[in-house]
């Protein structure tokens, strides 16, 4: 399929040092692709060299296409932005920031306008057409900058972190909403650096570190290629002991983080086993998913 989106080994540096070095993905129509990593990975200038708001010291970028950033103006008509932090107007109603953000598209008020309630439903945001932006909570902030990208009906929904700081159901609604945007033919470019958000929403994703990618593929693809099927998490006094004495022998991988032994196993049935003579310890046995390979990837340092 032909790409929507097309990023050739791209690099930009700051003060000497690379920051994004040699990135290349694409994104296919109605693809939800997404771009994971640790903090200072890359992401956000990434994102940025993609519309065109950072001239990169090498490779390109093609997006809708039009050659970025010489042509980015003419792509951003054809694009939807959320940014990781929300910017409303709040000197104007829910209604009144989406209908003035469809005016810089050159769509005429009565057109947005009409455009409204279907925005409003998106956002579950329909009982609150004429409030003020500053009588909405964060979550319906976050809800009222999703709609608001949508404003001139985008081919490509850049989505910096689109749900942080909405609560369980809120984000339920947000990912339904961008199915039916995938559904309809939409390529959804998302960071998150919640795992399971990528997992249920990215059809592929690239993992970024250090500005580098160093993992492509589905979700299943790169977690089945990565890690172990089980992974037992074990906690309680003594675990250090336990781990060191027992589990060390009996698991394909071990890591040690704090008070917890992540097990990474084919089976659990050993590892449980071996833990009847420590009654003080707990374990809690689940499949492997994507944050399991993100940790091994990028390790379980924090970023700053």
């Amino acid at each position: 399929m032909t790409a929507i989106l097309s990023v050739q080994g791209l690099v930009k540096s700051y003060d000497g040092r690379p920051v994004v070095n040699g990135a290349t993905f694409s994104a296919t129509a109605g693809e939800c692709f997404g771009i994971l990593g640790p903090n200072g990975a890359g992401k956000t200038t990434t994102m940025r060299c993609c519309l065109g708001l950072t001239a990169p010291d090498e490779g390109g970028v093609e997006l809708c296409g039009y050659s970025i950033p010489a042509m980015a103006r003419e792509a951003r008509y054809r694009v939807g932005v959320v940014p990781q932090f929300d910017n409303l107007d709040p000197d104007f109603t829910v209604t009144e920031n989406l209908v003035m953000w469809a005016r810089y598209y050159e769509i005429s008020k009565r057109d947005a306008r009409a455009m409204v309630p279907r925005l409003l439903e998106l956002a579950g945001l329909e009982d609150r057409a004429d409030a003020r932006i500053d009588a909405l909570s964060g979550g319906m902030k976050r809800r009222l900058t999703i709609a608001r990208a949508l404003v001139n009906d985008p081919d490509v929904l850049f989505l910096d972190e689109p749900t942080t700081g909405l609560d369980p159901q809120a984000r339920h609604l947000v990912w339904d909403g961008l199915r039916r945007l995938a559904k309809e033919g939409k390529s959804l470019i998302l960071t998150t650096h919640f795992m399971d958000e990528a997992e249920r929403l990215c059809d592929r994703l690239c993992i970024m570190d250090a500005g580098k990618i160093i993992a492509e593929g589905s979700p299943r693809q790169l977690i089945e290629s990565h890690i172990e099927p089980v992974v037992v998490e074990v906690f309680g006094e003594g675990v250090h002991e336990w781990a060191e004495k027992e589990a060390s022998v009996l698991v394909e991988r071990l890591e040690v983080s704090g008070e917890t032994a992540f097990c990474y196993t084919h089976s659990a049935d050993a590892i449980l086993a071996a833990m009847s003579s420590y009654p003080q310890l707990r374990a809690m046995r689940r499949v492997a998913n994507l944050e399991d390979v993100f940790i091994k990837l990028t390790g379980r340092d924090i970023r700053d």
